[in-house]
């Protein structure tokens, strides 16, 4: 992937695990490529509000021998996650609150 480009983002967890991808959604086969010529692609200018570590994210496993139908799956998989997201997220929303005040409206 083109690591010079703004839209890129990598982040390592505390497992382990290291996360390269395209903040715009443009790179079906992140992490090994960008689309080219990828119409989301600016450059880095300036490393703003950044927390630099010490550490260096691990290289890129080696990609696939068939990565054939890859990008279709990957869009398969976040459709479904898409899908399921608002139910989800309703499970825990705070229930409605009754109001304090029982007898309705008060008149003057």
């Amino acid at each position: 992937m083109r690591t010079d480009c703004k839209n890129y983002e990598s982040r390592s967890y505390d497992d382990g695990e290291t996360v390269r991808k395209c903040n715009l959604d443009l790179a079906p086969e992140a992490p090994w490529r960008c689309p080219n010529p990828c119409r989301g692609y600016e450059p880095r200018l300036a490393d703003v509000n950044w927390v630099h570590t010490d550490m260096v994210s691990p290289k890129t496993p080696d990609e696939p021998e068939d990565m054939e139908g890859a990008a279709e799956v990957l869009d398969d998989a976040e459709d479904i996650v898409n899908a399921v997201g608002p139910e989800v997220l309703a499970e825990f929303e705070p229930k409605a609150r009754r109001k304090w005040w029982p007898f309705g409206k008060r008149t003057s």
